[in-house]
């Protein structure tokens, strides 16, 4: 099992889960995602498990199986599993996630079935009785975000941060977690078990900071659905907000000789991506363009985008993988770029890098999935007279899924409004501003992240930033440092929030390419 660092695991055990501006608390019982290879402190009952590539797997298929946590004497608490089932042996097979737990055959639990529905169950000696249940696709491959929760004698589930079962019993008032599969075989990860509580609000990290409204352009109205927010959507620098290729001819290109003779045309092009294209680097962006993927799967490999004194360019529904630099990089001076709904795979150095004078990208609806650099605004701590003053980015709805760190990290950049990301499991950090950076961090879902955000204590060799945080949720996470005020991103654009509680829901259902 895998315990933190020293000063992190005391942060949780005070911490837990936190609304910022709530009363609700919680203490973290435990915390595994077998990132250090072994499942030490579990029992199993049948089946074949092991850890393999960071995660708890039971590979049999041919019976029950179990695996059990922590202590009999947990009475009232939530345990959340991320559960990917990988197959099923069977029609009416199921995956599962437990509590209270008295022994291998007696305990609550919620099971993902093949048959597409989940279950509130109770086991009594290896016989079941149903509580509730309700419609569900459940998909091997995919993985859902599972919570039971038990207080007193009421029962209640989600999947993927939406309520979907409860219940009450008074069977069982104690007992262990675990995890089990019935005929099928699953990969279990991100393992949080906490206690509910209640007790007065969390105190702030430091002085409450402020948001200084500080105009520098009307702001604009919110735009229709389908086309750029956030800055991509701002009337500057001589452009109405980002069109991309809008007004001129649509291609599809399904070789690297068609993308790259269209993205190199001068004028207006909607460029349809099919198939899997590799390409070799980062290849030059001319302007007004909207590149996007069409049909099965259309995926960038092997290199990636780079816009220079590049604008009005819309990326969209395509996935990057194994770029052998940076998967898309706009900098020298761009400015309106639209990222939205891609997936990023493996790519050698960054995902997106946001660099040199850039400015008026959103970047929105992407998946991130366990990548290293996932996003880096301003390259140096030497980049002042070209980057201060510029960086203005919106970062929202993505889903940074297991990825280790820069969810961004940020230099100079103001503001830089980071709102209603699902941030999950990230090793490393989620946010960092540094350099005097502003950042706004809000309505976000941090869950099993040890350090959610850096900013006046700067972080490696940058100096400190500005970060304001405010509605975000810090789910097994430490807290967010924040320090100073950040320009009101409002004073630019207008934009609809969406509560933090239902981000794990949306974000991961509707986040990635094959999405739109």
């Amino acid at each position: 099992m895998r315990f933190r660092a020293l000063l992190t695991a005391l942060l949780l055990a005070v911490v837990g889960v936190a609304v910022v501006s709530g009363s609700a608390s919680a203490a973290t019982l435990l915390s595994d995602d077998f990132a250090d290879g072994d499942a030490a402190g579990w029992t199993t009952s049948g089946g074949s498990w092991a850890v393999s590539g960071g995660a708890y797997r039971q590979t049999g298929q041919s019976s029950d199986a179990r695996s059990r946590v922590g202590s009999a004497g947990w009475t009232d608490y939530t345990v959340r599993v991320r559960v990917t089932p990988a197959a099923f042996n069977g029609s009416n097979r199921f995956v599962a996630v437990l509590a209270r737990a008295q022994s291998a055959t007696s305990y609550y639990y919620v099971a993902l079935r093949s048959n597409n529905t989940v279950e509130l169950k109770r086991l009594v000696s290896g016989a079941s009785t149903t509580l509730d249940t309700a419609s569900l696709a459940v998909t091997a491959g995919r993985s859902y975000v599972v919570a039971l929760t038990v207080a007193g004698s009421v029962l209640s589930a989600t999947v993927d941060g939406v309520a979907l079962l409860s219940a009450s019993d008074t069977r069982f008032t104690g007992g262990q977690a675990g995890v089990a599969t019935y005929y099928a075989s699953s990969a279990f990860d991100d393992v949080v078990v906490e206690t509910a509580g209640s007790g007065p609000p969390l105190p702030s990290p430091s002085p409450s900071p402020t948001v200084t409204p500080t105009p520098t352009v009307p702001p604009t109205d919110p735009p229709p659905a389908g086309s750029p927010d956030g800055f991509a959507s701002v009337a500057a620098l001589g452009l109405s907000g980002t069109t991309g290729g809008a007004g001129g001819p649509t291609v599809t290109v399904d070789t690297s000789a068609e993308l790259l003779e269209a993205i190199d045309t001068i004028g207006p092009m909607t460029i349809q991506v099919a198939g899997r294209i590799t390409i070799s680097s980062k290849q030059g962006v001319r302007p007004n363009k909207t590149i996007v993927g069409i049909g099965s799967a259309p995926t960038i490999a092997g290199g990636g985008f780079d816009f220079y004194r590049s604008y009005n360019v819309i990326v969209r529904n395509l996935t990057f993988l194994d770029a052998e630099d940076d998967a898309i990089n706009v900098g020298q001076e761009s400015h309106h770029v639209w990222i939205d709904h891609n997936t990023f795979v493996s790519p050698v150095d960054g995902s997106i890098d946001i660099v040199r004078g850039a400015d008026y990208v959103t970047v929105s609806w992407n998946h991130f999935a366990a990548t290293d650099k996932s996003m880096l605004i301003s390259h140096s701590d030497g980049a002042a007279s070209t980057d201060v003053g510029h960086l203005k980015v919106t970062i929202h709805h993505n889903f940074f899924d297991r990825s280790r760190q820069r969810h961004p990290r940020v230099r100079f950049g103001e503001p830089v409004h980071v709102y209603n990301n699902y941030f999950l499991g990230n090793e490393l950090y989620g946010v960092a501003s540094t350099m005097n950076g502003g950042v706004l961090v809000e309505g976000n879902y941090f869950s099993g992240v040890p350090f959610p955000c850096f900013s006046g204590s700067g972080y490696a060799d940058s100096g400190p930033g500005r970060l304001v945080q405010r509605d975000n949720v810090f789910s097994g996470s430490g807290p967010c440092e924040v320090a100073g005020s950040v320009v009101e991103p409002r004073t630019y654009y207008s934009y609809t929030m969406d509560s933090a509680s239902v981000v794990p829901a949306r974000v991961s259902a509707g986040a990635g390419a094959g999405k739109l």
